[in-house]
């Protein structure tokens, strides 16, 4: 029987995935859209700031903000207590590390979308190239920044291999419709993983020649595509990329197996698989 704390763990992760499948759906749209109109592809800031001018913007843009503070809480607590069951190996404990990491990650995005909706943040590029600048300046910044960009590569590329390999049905139950979907969510894990290893690149340069006007967050890597030939093709393949992540998002807070909570007799996506095979 499942606790009121591990019922109130489980609904706290359905809603920091929900609000990250949010935000993509607005920077994956907004990438779409950009590849076949002269508007420029916005990174994660740059598209929250357009939801904030919408009707009901700022509501929403607040119910964001604390999915993604849920979304750190629920992700130091899978690191700490390994709700996950990843062990104590090596292993586990890099993977267990790297919940918590992301964790605090998501919870400064969220403070700071909070701060956005009460009007005191400021723009999104500019915003990232003058903190960058501040650890730059920093003794050895160069050197932070560059292990910054090679964890934010190994992130990304560890985004490919899940859904190049499929191991996201390890977690999530089986469901028709995911089944169905099943393509769209290795989609998009793909083109995410691939969008942060072309972001941590930019941070790389940015490292190497001290210019923090070199890195740059989503909306640079999404500009780099446009601006390749056959660029406005590729961004829309990477607006719908990224709408598909979102999916997957969205998938997880719905369907997403906690190990220690569920225990080991729900059916997972590649053990329903495996029976039909």
């Amino acid at each position: 029987m499942i606790s009121a704390s591990h019922e109130a763990l489980k609904w706290t992760m359905r809603a920091g995935y929900a609000a990250r499948g949010v935000i993509y759906v607005l920077v994956g749209g907004l990438a779409f859209w950009a590849a076949f109109s002269p508007s420029q592809p916005e990174g994660t800031k740059d598209a929250l700031t357009q939801l904030r001018a919408a009707p009901l913007g700022i509501a929403m843009l607040l119910c964001i903000a604390i999915g993604l503070l849920a979304y750190m809480i629920w992700r130091i607590v899978a690191g700490v207590v390994d709700v996950e069951e990843h062990g104590r190996g090596a292993k586990g404990v890099c993977a267990r590390l790297g919940q918590i990491i992301t964790g605090g990650i998501h919870g400064g995005i969220g403070l700071s979308i909070m701060a956005l909706a009460i009007g005191s943040a400021g723009g999104g590029e500019n915003s990232q190239i003058a903190w960058t600048q501040a650890v730059l300046d920093l003794p050895g910044g160069r050197g932070i920044v560059a292990t910054g960009a090679l964890v934010l590569a190994g992130a990304g590329l560890y985004y490919v291999k899940k859904g190049a390999l499929s191991e996201y049905q390890d977690h999530l139950a089986s469901a028709p419709l995911l089944s169905r979907i099943d393509p769209l969510l290795k989609y998009g894990l793909i083109i995410y993983g691939g969008l942060l290893v072309l972001v941590a690149v930019s941070f790389g340069f940015a490292a190497w020649h001290g210019e923090a006007s070199q890195s740059g967050g989503l909306g640079q890597a999404l500009q780099s595509l446009r601006d390749l030939a056959f660029g406005r093709m590729l961004l829309g393949f990477a607006g719908l990329g990224l709408i598909a992540f979102a999916l997957y998002n969205l998938a997880e807070a719905i369907w997403r197996i906690v190990p220690a909570i569920d225990g080991p007799d729900v059916e997972t996506m590649r053990r329903a698989a495996q029976r039909l095979t």
